[in-house]
């Protein structure tokens, strides 16, 4: 039965820790995903949240070209290519669609639509979208998406997003675990 899954990019499809060699350069520290305690990354570096945002925003582009894929990735979401709607749902700007599908086109990842929105705030898209399921990894976006639109939530586990979680958002660590939940989920379908 088909499908139509809600996935993020950053952090899910990527690996969560791609961001964390541009810190280290930037601002001459030596951090691992593992002291990322929380979503804000201002709290891993010596900076106001202006300036650390003021950086992001002129690296972003740089860091999503050269983001690596998360651990499995690819080989989940080329089964479920062919069988299901992949949308994805991202808090990057609008105007990186382009870096974005370049990215995907160079992982040679399909996909039936993009949205990004330039917000965390991804209610709205995944209920336009109709998606059945969403794959995330900040805690608050899996909560709320979950108790607004009624839909499991893979919430992929990271050191930032270790709050407790409701039924229904399901904590895997990592792509196969992912795709044996949704095995078992569409069985019951």
């Amino acid at each position: 039965m088909k499908k139509r899954f809600g996935i993020d990019i950053d952090g899910t499809v990527t690996c969560p820790s791609s961001i964390i060699p541009y810190i280290n350069k930037e601002f001459n520290v030596n951090i691992t995903l593992n002291d990322v305690k929380q979503y804000d990354l201002t709290h891993v570096v010596d900076c106001t949240e202006i300036e650390f945002a003021d950086w992001f925003l002129k690296s972003e582009p740089i860091i999503y070209a050269a983001s690596p894929l998360a651990k499995g990735a690819k080989e989940v979401l080329k089964k479920w290519e062919t069988v299901h709607d992949l949308i994805f749902i991202s808090a990057r700007g609008p105007h990186l669609l382009e870096i974005t599908k370049e990215w995907f086109l160079k992982n040679a990842l399909q996909f039936n639509h993009i949205d990004l929105l330039g917000t965390h705030n991804k209610i709205e898209a995944a209920k336009n979208f109709q998606v059945d399921i969403f794959f995330e990894d900040k805690h608050d976006n899996a909560v709320m998406l979950h108790e607004e639109c009624h839909i499991p939530v893979i919430l992929f586990d990271t050191p930032y997003n270790r709050e407790p979680i409701p039924n229904g958002v399901i904590r895997v660590n990592s792509w196969s675990e992912a795709n044996a939940w949704v095995d078992n989920w569409l069985k019951q379908q």
